[in-house]
């Protein structure tokens, strides 16, 4: 009855360790810019604030099963708009960059 009980407990602990390893990678980044650099092996992905180069590499291998050479971040700044004459901020955030060897491909659906 104890064997049971671990049995259950692992698959449930990979399965919260999954969503752990994701968490990093909000969503690919859409862009002009980024689709030029992915025909390179070069993706682009919004990620979270407090996310560093190690997270999102482990994350990248944990959703796409391919490993990563290099890992840049970088913070976007917020921008100042204007809508019907009020001054409002669109929010920043950070973005990474990240770099497969040749062959290797992310796949988005």
């Amino acid at each position: 009855m104890a064997k049971e009980k671990k049995t259950k407990e692992k698959t449930k602990d990979k399965k919260d360790e999954k969503k752990v390893l994701t968490l990093p990678l909000l969503s690919p980044r859409v862009t002009e810019k980024a689709s030029m650099l992915s025909e390179g092996n070069i993706y682009t992905f919004n990620v979270h604030r407090n996310a560093n180069k190690s997270e999102v590499a482990k994350a990248v291998f944990a959703s796409f099963k391919v490993k990563p050479t290099r890992v840049n971040i970088l913070s976007i700044k917020k921008k100042a708009v204007k809508v019907r004459g009020k001054i409002g901020v669109r929010g920043g955030g950070r973005k990474a960059v990240v770099y497969l060897k040749k062959g290797d491909k992310i796949e988005f659906v």
